[in-house]
């Protein structure tokens, strides 16, 4: 066995009411974490970097219609897709993040092409999207993108709206997809890709992109990928927060995270959850909703999962 490494992975917080899960659904979800864990392991096990490994679980997440984020997008009120990403690396603190982008299949690519072939760090829009087109990014037509069941969420809401109820959707306001990672020499990388909130306004751009609150990745604190209702994300500035607590006390990640979710989030009504690593290789899966797809895989390839309150069972 190798040196020692940890990949943890989410698919939102999201889930699906445990009332409504079927034995099949339950079963596709479980394998969507299980295949993004095994792209990350396929890169740590062979010596790969954290940065690596997160971007690799997060591209199979953005392939998998299942989940919020690239060929599983939700629509805005527009009934048009606008999708949100952002990397870390923890080793340089070097970053990058796309906001509102439509075209590129992968929006967790763009991310990292923005950190690593631009002089910036955060590019929105058309001319991200362009941006995009100049490094070659593959890019897919509307039809790619397009799932009955996330436009059948949007009428849903969209017709709540009109009746002054609520959809009872969980995932409109939690769905996203991320993942962290500490690689054998210790170094931290985080990765988070989203399609935002169901029948959000054009033009809304949530956490998940926004370094510090979605996304953040320091060797001396901590990665963290967070998935939940954004505005509260950001305002709370969650991911810094966690890694700036790891790096200044001797607190827990754990604790330090369990906190942040079920007293300082909750109590201000900012549901949703997160994944954190630190250069330990500890791991913490927290969240204040009924569930959060998750996932764990150490370097022995065994790897664990589970959506609702539940210990991770072992899966694949």
């Amino acid at each position: 066995m190798g040196a020692a490494f940890v990949l943890a992975v989410h698919g939102g917080a999201g889930t699906i009411l445990r009332s409504q899960m079927t034995a099949e659904a339950e079963a596709a979800y479980r394998a969507g974490i299980r295949n993004a864990l095994q792209a990350g392991y396929a890169v740590l096990s062979r010596g790969g970097s954290a940065l690596d490994a997160t971007v690799a679980a997060v591209t199979v997440l953005e392939d998998d219609p299942l989940f919020n984020a690239g060929r599983g997008s939700v629509y805005t009120t527009d009934r048009t897709q606008e999708m949100d990403a952002a990397v870390m690396d923890g080793e340089t603190m070097n970053a990058g993040a796309v906001a509102g982008i439509f075209g590129p299949k992968n929006p967790v690519l763009a991310a990292r092409a923005v950190m690593e072939k631009s002089e910036h760090v955060f590019l929105c829009g058309a001319g991200a999207t362009e941006f995009c087109r100049q490094q070659k990014l593959a890019f897919e037509s509307a039809d790619y993108f397009f799932t009955q069941r996330r436009m059948d969420a949007l009428e849903a809401e969209l017709n709540a709206r009109v009746s002054g109820g609520d959809s009872g959707d969980p995932a409109r306001k939690h769905g996203t997809v991320g993942a962290v990672a500490c690689d054998a020499r210790g170094h931290l990388a985080a990765a988070t890709s989203t399609g935002g909130m169901t029948a959000k306004m054009p033009g809304r751009v949530g956490d998940s992109p926004v370094i510090g609150a979605g996304t953040y990745a320091d060797d001396c604190g901590g990665a963290v990928s967070t998935t939940g209702h954004g505005e509260y994300f950001i305002r709370y500035a969650v991911a810094h927060e966690i890694s700036a607590r790891l790096r200044l006390t001797q607190q827990p990640l754990a604790e330090i995270c369990d906190e942040m979710v079920m007293k300082v989030l909750k109590e201000v009504d900012g549901s949703g959850g997160l994944i954190a690593v630190d250069a330990k290789r500890n791991v913490a899966l927290s969240f204040n909703s009924e569930g959060m797809y998750r996932g764990v895989v150490r370097e022995n390839g065994q790897s664990w999962a589970a959506i609702y309150q539940e210990a991770l069972r072992e899966v694949g």
